[in-house]
């Protein structure tokens, strides 16, 4: 039993394949970009290209505590993808279904103060500045409907 090989491992509630590398695997876990999986790297000193099976208990545990608190680790503030957040003014790194909450939280907050962004959501329309002639046509009424004939 000791001696069987693990197919999967898992990290931060997620499951990840053990033949992938240690780089693209963290990858995997919702929230955590290539980038923050290299910081995570080389903060801990790991081989990016080791095989996430070769990883024994006491590593996963510092990755997982590193994903759950980067800036003790000493990754960079620029890496994390919630900077100065709007209810606590800290940058956080959120990962996993908090990540989900807290972008489904946003979202309602400015359908709720009716936002440009928040009636763009309200509406299914693009958010970002997109075009809407050609594309998002089952969005709404925007652009050019086709002749019904």
């Amino acid at each position: 039993m000791a001696n069987e090989i693990k197919r999967l491992i898992r990290i931060a509630n997620t499951d990840i394949a053990g033949n992938k590398s240690i780089l693209y695997g963290l990858s995997k876990i919702k929230g955590i970009s290539l980038p923050f999986s290299g910081a995570i790297c080389q903060v801990l000193s790991i081989k990016e290209k080791d095989e996430i099976v070769s990883l024994d208990e006491a590593k996963i545990k510092e990755i997982e505590a590193a994903i759950a608190d980067p800036k003790s680790k000493g990754i960079p503030a620029w890496l994390f993808n919630r900077k100065n957040d709007p209810d606590s003014g800290d940058n956080l790194h959120l990962t996993g279904p908090t990540l989900k909450l807290t972008k489904e939280f946003d979202v309602r907050k400015m359908k709720k103060i009716k936002s440009y962004r928040g009636i763009r959501h309200m509406f299914g329309l693009p958010v970002r500045g997109q075009r809407t002639k050609g594309n998002f046509r089952k969005a709404g009424s925007v652009g050019v409907t086709k002749r019904k004939k």
